[in-house]
């Protein structure tokens, strides 16, 4: 190769990935395939790891990903806004946490399983916990399924998961950059991350929409796209000297110019990059990709991809069926919902170019999210034959449980009678989040007393499970109160979901039963919770197993003997709460 082509190399490399990328789109969508699978695939075949070598620089490769990735992070932010949040609801939102929590723990278990490190398990949880916007919105298009009710549902659930990426990102980074899972680190460093989101977010959302909105009103486009795009590559420089990743710059930046009144402007000029770059971005991951580690890691890969389609189905079904709404729509929007994509090769990214994660690691994400991507299609058209099949299959009780719990859901809804205990329930949430929160943030100060006062209580003399125990208890005995609080809430909440959903035409002479069984249920089921929660948020702080269930128990015996005082010193609280508030 002459000098002449060592110094159009980039050129050359970017050119072969565009031609090839062209070719790519149209044989996939004469196929009726995903478009995505097709880039990817197309990286493989001019990679450096296949004969006749097309694209071999492994740094021009890293450039061309780069580029794509804090463009493709610049346009779901665009797409992501605070305002979208406020319409995707609580119910979606509630959704949206449980799943990418369970997937993530999924995810980790099974890196355990297969013996991986700590690292490589966490980052499999991350990987697997987000669903692909991309691949979820363009197959509903395809299938011709873009319009149906339970579409909106979908966009909900990728708005919301939108906004856990950042949370995920985080963490992930945080805990890359410590190079282990270990709690203080990630506490500290979650912090610094936590403050690096929530001032970027305010500053940005003070300056960037009115500059936005200035230049947009000169009228010319091509000025409006550079300073936007000037915008968006200066936060992912930013982000990165801040030691933070170009993703997380790109998309905080997209969710900042997305609250200015001419995002709609910005987003009709930035797609046809996007798609551009979209593109560059999917075959560099194809380009990474060595075919020999895959075939070495496939039964993995095809493990995690079952555990991917099946966990993401069940969770999202399951919670859109729990928030009100019939098996036909909870089935459709769960397989949607069923596959990975972009956010799971960011995380992969981040985790390499951190040097967190094992080579491996990439491979079989790229694996998971092709077989998962191939077989959407598929998926979401077999979901009515699914919801037909586990009809025939399930038992008649199951199938009565499931049409009382829609009609009782329907008895709740806000309107003409319903309209005051509405508000009643939303007053008595409101009360069981606030001291939720209260009991939260006494245990979050006792693992960060624990974390950095361990030097004062040395020199008191004390041992570290002595540490432990005194802190943890000192949380639970101040909580008590507040814990106490919950429980009543809880237990008037049973009561009035009871009186209000259980009606006589659907339970018949078991009303009264059914009530009182119900009633019961919540304010256990909410302590069950709690103790959960106080010991998932306490883990750091946690004493010896005996000593902890002796605290425990304490603590309840405390809280029956106390119940009264323990009440009056809730109240009071509350009382000092509202005057403080209500303040002008």
């Amino acid at each position: 190769m002459g000098p002449r082509m060592h110094e159009i190399g980039f050129i050359r490399d970017l050119a072969i990935v565009m031609i090839v990328a062209g070719a790519t789109t149209i044989l996939f969508h004469r196929l009726r395939q995903p478009v995505l699978l097709g880039y990817i695939l197309a990286g493989v075949l001019i990679g450096p790891h296949t004969p006749g070598v097309l694209v071999a620089d492994p740094r021009a490769i890293d450039d061309i990903s780069n580029l794509g990735v804090v463009l493709l992070m610049f346009t779901l932010g665009l797409e992501f806004s605070i305002r979208k949040l406020r319409e995707v609801g609580l119910g979606i939102l509630l959704v949206a946490v449980a799943e990418v929590g369970v997937m993530l723990w999924i995810g980790y278990g099974l890196g355990e399983a297969f013996g991986w490190r700590g690292t490589d398990a966490l980052f499999l949880g991350g990987i697997v916990a987000l669903s692909s916007t991309m691949v979820a919105t363009r197959t509903l298009s395809e299938v011709g399924l873009g319009d149906r009710p339970f579409a909106r549902l979908v966009v909900g659930l990728l708005v919301a998961e939108d906004m856990l990426t950042i949370v995920l990102l985080t963490m992930l980074t945080a805990v890359a950059i410590g190079g282990s899972v270990e709690a203080s680190t990630a506490f500290t460093l979650i912090g610094h991350l936590g403050l690096f989101v929530v001032a970027g977010m305010i500053v940005g959302l003070l300056l960037v929409p009115r500059l936005v909105d200035y230049v947009a009103g000169f009228g010319r486009s091509e000025v409006l796209l550079v300073s936007t795009l000037g915008l968006c590559f200066g936060a992912s420089l930013f982000a990165a000297w801040m030691g933070f990743s170009v993703a997380l710059g790109a998309f905080l930046m997209g969710a900042v110019v997305a609250e200015a009144r001419s995002a709609g402007q910005v987003m009709h000029l930035i797609e046809p990059l996007r798609d551009m770059f979209a593109a560059l971005f999917f075959v560099a991951i194809g380009l990474k990709i060595d075919p020999v580690m895959l075939a070495q890691y496939a039964l993995p890969a095809l493990l995690i991809a079952a555990v991917v389609m099946v966990g993401k189905t069940v969770a999202c079904s399951l919670g859109v069926f729990v928030i009100g709404h019939d098996p036909r729509t909870a089935v459709r929007t769960g397989v949607s919902m069923a596959q990975i994509g972009e956010f799971s090769f960011v995380i992969a990214t981040l985790g390499l170019s951190l040097g967190a994660v094992s080579d491996f690691i990439y491979p079989v994400a790229v694996a998971v999210s092709v077989i998962c991507m191939a077989l959407s299609p598929y998926l979401v058209r077999s979901a009515d034959g699914l919801v037909d099949g586990l009809r025939r299959v399930a038992p008649s009780s199951l199938s009565l449980l499931a049409t009382s719990y829609s009609g009782w859901l329907e008895n709740l809804r806000p309107v003409d009678e319903n309209a005051a205990l509405a508000a009643m329930l939303r007053r008595l949430l409101v009360h069981i989040a606030v001291n939720v929160m209260l009991v939260v943030t006494l245990f979050v100060v006792g693992a960060y007393i624990n974390a950095h006062n361990w030097a004062w209580f040395s020199q008191l003399g004390l041992s570290r499970d002595a540490r432990h125990t005194v802190i943890w208890a000192t949380a639970l005995f101040l909580s008590l109160p507040l814990l106490i609080a919950v429980y009543r809430k809880a237990e008037a909440l049973g009561m009035l979901l009871a009186e209000l959903g259980i009606r006589e035409r659907h339970a018949g002479a078991y009303t009264r039963a059914i009530r009182s069984v119900l009633a019961r249920l919540i304010p256990l089921a909410t302590l069950f919770a709690l103790a959960v929660l106080v010991g998932a948020l306490g883990s750091t702080i946690l004493p010896p197993r005996g000593i902890a269930l002796s605290l425990a128990a304490a603590g309840v015996l405390l809280a029956v003997v106390m119940w009264r005082g323990l009440v009056k010193v809730h109240a009071r609280l509350q009382a000092a709460l509202r005057d403080t508030i209500a303040k002008p």
